[in-house]
């Protein structure tokens, strides 16, 4: 959808980087990864075991989120609590392929499936 404007999404802003941010300071580590659509953040998603990206939607006003997952292109609103469509954003548009989901190698419980939530 280039060319699309939407308020409160900045296509040229890259994501922070390619895992959650905070589970990346605090070594934890998520199911599957959004993005934020205004500022890049990253941030897990609501079933992984700390929901950082709803969090930082709440904590910075930023409602609009995209998929950080590859192949998956879509955006939510958590104000509106819907799904929308929405431009293209800076890349890279997806973690990186070799980055297992969930992810990151090496930090994941053995039994992280009890440890989502639902």
């Amino acid at each position: 959808m280039a060319g699309m404007s939407i308020e409160g999404i900045d296509p040229t802003v890259p994501p922070s980087g390619p895992g959650c941010v905070e589970c990346e300071a605090d070594a934890g580590w998520w199911f599957h990864l959004r993005r934020c659509a205004a500022c890049g953040h990253i941030g897990c998603c609501d079933s992984s075991p700390n929901q950082h990206a709803s969090r930082h939607a709440r904590e910075q006003g930023h409602p609009w989120m995209r998929s950080y997952e590859p192949g998956e292109d879509w955006f939510w609103n958590f104000d509106e609590e819907k799904a929308f469509e929405g431009p293209d954003l800076a890349p890279p548009s997806s973690h990186p392929l070799d980055q297992p989901v969930p992810g990151p190698a090496g930090r994941v419980p053995a039994d992280w499936q009890q440890h989502l939530n639902s």
